[in-house]
């Protein structure tokens, strides 16, 4: 009997959302969108206010990066105000706190961070050229570098508001890259702000932004297998996919798509099917750690030991520190009868982690089949039932240890304490 694995062992896979990113922000000043702080608020208040002749504007988020001091950060607010009064060619002595005269508007997020809104400028590379300056100035002025996302309105079929948090998205996007850059508002910035609302597993928002995304660049990859993740961790199989599939004729060999498609079929117990397409992943690139565990799990529960033992192998050597590939291994070594070894592995298991109840079945199973141990061994099929309470092989399990420990109990010769 092989345990199956916990629905949090297996995973879809998801990449960055564009491969040349270095790694996710400390801070995603997308959340504002949805704490909806007092200063997101009044500043989309202002905006939906404003007069803007044209109806052409750009929204920009601008974040100070480095270790400033107290002092400094004092300083930054004035520096904002200045370098944003000179962007807009104000005059002295005009109205400068929170400005939201003819020409834009603006408002901080917090000591380090600043939102703004600008119009009336006659071509858009003479907007972004302002952004970029703004962007300079403030870095001189501070001695500092700039992070900086920013959005063009009309754009698509996107509100001001809307304009508005796709400025806190990009700044998002422009994290990934490093504290000094500047990034305009895209459809991977939607790609990043999907993969967030996922993270917080905000399922329903995270599709919207990732179809969103697709009208924008409706064969993006990243986006369509995205937007399969999300279908399948929410239970919709089908429109999965017909997502993972989307992607597969558009790109035949990405990995994460065919692992995806393969763990879809492995959720519907087609094992079949599931392992023909883990072998093609398996063939596209064999130093992907998912593709291994599940091909592994899969063979095993074929009862082909010599395979799965090769990728579980495989496994192992990607990640050593992984419990749910070290008890698998325990698994097959109690399926070979050498409870030794098997007792062997799960023992790692358990140390990896404690709370692990199929390692824990496991390493009893393992220390009932060598005789020794009947007590520990009870002790932890009972606890792998509390952990999991309606699995019927642990109970079976728990139910054996159980009956050997009472007839050794019962032969045990009067006077002598059980160890």
């Amino acid at each position: 009997m092989t345990p199956k694995f916990s629905s949090k062992e297996i995973h879809f896979l998801k990449t960055d959302s564009d491969e040349t990113l270095a790694g996710p922000p400390e801070t995603y000043y997308s959340d504002l969108v949805h704490a909806r702080t007092g200063q997101i608020q009044n500043f989309e208040q202002r905006l939906e206010k404003a007069k803007i002749p044209g109806k052409n504007f750009f929204c920009s988020v601008v974040r100070i990066s480095g270790d400033l001091t107290q002092e400094r950060l004092e300083k930054a607010r004035d520096v904002f105000e200045a370098c944003f009064e000179s962007l807009l060619g104000k005059k002295s002595g005009q109205t400068k706190a929170k400005t939201s005269g003819n020409r834009g508007l603006w408002e901080s997020l917090d000591e380090r961070s600043f939102i703004l809104a600008f119009w009336d400028y006659t071509q858009k590379r003479k907007a972004e050229n302002l952004i970029t300056s703004l962007k300079e100035k403030i870095s001189s002025s501070l001695e500092t570098r700039i992070l900086m996302g920013a959005a063009l309105s009309p754009f698509h079929d996107f509100s001001r508001s809307e304009t508005m948090a796709n400025a806190l998205k990009a700044i998002d996007h422009a994290a990934f890259f490093g504290p000094d850059h500047l990034v305009y508002f895209d459809a991977v910035s939607l790609n990043i702000s999907g993969d967030r609302l996922y993270q917080l597993k905000m399922y329903e928002k995270a599709v919207q932004e990732y179809q969103k995304g697709l009208e924008l660049e409706p064969k993006n990859i990243n986006l369509i297998n995205s937007l399969g993740v999300c279908y399948g961790v929410t239970g919709d199989l089908d429109r999965a996919m017909e997502e993972f599939e989307k992607a597969r004729d558009l790109s035949p060999g990405e990995i994460m798509v065919i692992y995806n498609m393969g763990l879809i079929h492995q959720i519907r117990e087609n094992a079949d099917k599931a392992v023909i397409y883990m072998k093609k992943a398996h063939a596209l690139n064999p130093e992907i750690f998912e593709v291994e565990l599940l091909l592994g799990q899969l063979l095993l529960k074929q009862k082909q030991h010599d395979n799965a033992r090769t990728h579980l192998e495989a496994a192992l050597e990607l990640d050593p520190e992984s419990g749910p590939a070290t008890r698998m291994m325990g698994e097959l070594f109690l399926e070979l009868k050498d409870a030794v070894r098997a007792g062997q592995e799960f023992n790692k298991a358990v140390k990896i982690n404690p709370s692990d109840g199929a390692a824990l079945s496991g390493y009893a199973k393992a220390m009932y089949d060598q005789g020794k141990n009947l007590k520990i061994a009870l002790t932890f099929a009972r606890k792998s039932l509390v952990l999991e309470p309606d699995n019927l092989i642990f109970k079976a399990r728990l139910e054996e240890i159980t009956r050997s420990w009472e007839k050794a109990e019962q032969n045990r010769e009067p006077g002598i304490k059980s160890a």
